[in-house]
């Protein structure tokens, strides 16, 4: 009985369908010391203008050290020039090159300072700000910081959307997912009614479809199947709760692809086939169930991973699908796309093995 619930169960969930498819200056420049560097000395006696042409080069390429180059260029041009009509602009691309190499204490630098500026600049400084607290795990400063901006008089729609965005995603990951479902699904009814009247971005949107469907995903994650604990009614409600969560889950991923933002549906694609691959590896890794023998366990493992195999074509067809859709699209900077890549040649060679 044990048996048939879990390999019915695996085949109800494989039934759906997966979809083919974030006011101190900083560190100073002191263009009177002694050149240290070969960069310091390309860069010494360079005016704002020149500083600026080489700061936007360096953050276009692609070469091994152009973040640095970049880094350095927009700051120079921040410290020495504090009254450059490039100042803004400066301050924004030094903090981005600083955070592009994680250096993301000297990026909150750069963006605070940009955000006493006040304005347009100012707000996505703030924005920038917010980012860099919460990469530095400092959870609370990052929520206040978009507390901050929710509470600006006049905040453009876009920019509300995009601030209980990521306070959701905060919320979540301080342990409050409740909380940040409630966040997350205001952002959507923000979205839903700016849109009503002019044309938003779909990115923050998009971003809170996806984490709506990782609050789904820890929850499917959460609790794994034990067959040796309860008895078969149990089993069965557990095994219908996962259903509907893996249901829910890939839902909101879906939802998310559909909104049409490239880097969001790169990454919901990824998930669609990490909640099939992870609910394989929680079937094949659950306890047997008691009383069986050596032979029985044996053949009920077999069967367990045959069943599981539909499982691992739906993951394998979603990673392959999100890899495709990033080469098109030309997204490179998800986090997703080495696991994507790595988890199909494991399921690649798993199924060839068996």
């Amino acid at each position: 009985m044990r048996r048939a619930l879990l390999v019915s169960a695996t085949l109800l969930l494989a039934c759906a369908t997966a979809r083919r498819p974030p006011g101190d200056p900083g560190v100073t420049f002191a263009p009177e010391a002694p050149a240290r560097t070969a960069l310091d000395a390309e860069l010494a006696g360079k005016n704002d203008e020149e500083l600026l042409a080489i700061g936007n080069a360096a953050a276009g390429a692609a070469s091994p050290g152009d973040d640095a180059r970049a880094a350095a260029a927009f700051a120079a041009l921040a410290d020495r020039y504090p009254r450059s009509p490039h100042l803004a602009e400066a301050l924004l691309g030094a903090g981005a090159a600083y955070a592009r190499q994680a250096e993301w204490r000297l990026a909150l630098e750069r963006f605070r300072a940009l955000e006493a500026r006040g304005g347009p600049e100012g707000l996505e400084g703030a924005f920038r700000a917010a980012e860099a607290h919460y990469q530095l795990d400092d959870l609370p400063e990052a929520r206040a910081a978009l507390e901050r901006i929710l509470a600006r008089p006049e905040l453009p729609a876009a920019a509300r959307v995009r601030a209980l965005a990521e306070r959701g995603v905060v919320e979540m990951d301080g342990g409050e997912p409740a909380r940040s479902e409630a966040t997350l699904r205001e952002a959507l009814a923000a979205y839903a009614a700016a849109s009503a009247t002019e044309r938003l971005a779909p990115a923050a949107a998009a971003q809170a479809r996806f984490y709506l469907g990782e609050l789904r995903r820890a929850a499917l994650l959460a609790a794994p199947l034990d067959p040796t604990q309860g008895d078969d009614g149990a089993l069965a409600a557990e095994l219908e709760r996962k259903s509907q969560l893996l249901l829910s889950a890939q839902e909101e991923y879906l939802a998310a692809i559909r909104l049409g933002d490239e880097r969001w549906a790169v990454a919901a694609g990824y998930r669609v086939g990490e909640l099939y691959d992870a609910l394989r590896e929680q079937l094949l890794e659950a306890p047997l169930p008691p009383g069986l023998h050596d032979e029985q366990a044996a053949s009920y493992r077999a069967e367990l991973r045959r069943e599981v195999r539909v499982l691992a074509a739906k993951a394998m067809t979603a990673y392959e699908e999100t890899l495709a859709l990033a080469r098109r699209v030309r997204v490179e900077d998800v986090r997703f796309l080495s696991d994507a890549e790595s988890s199909l040649g494991r399921l690649r060679a798993t199924l060839a093995a068996e």
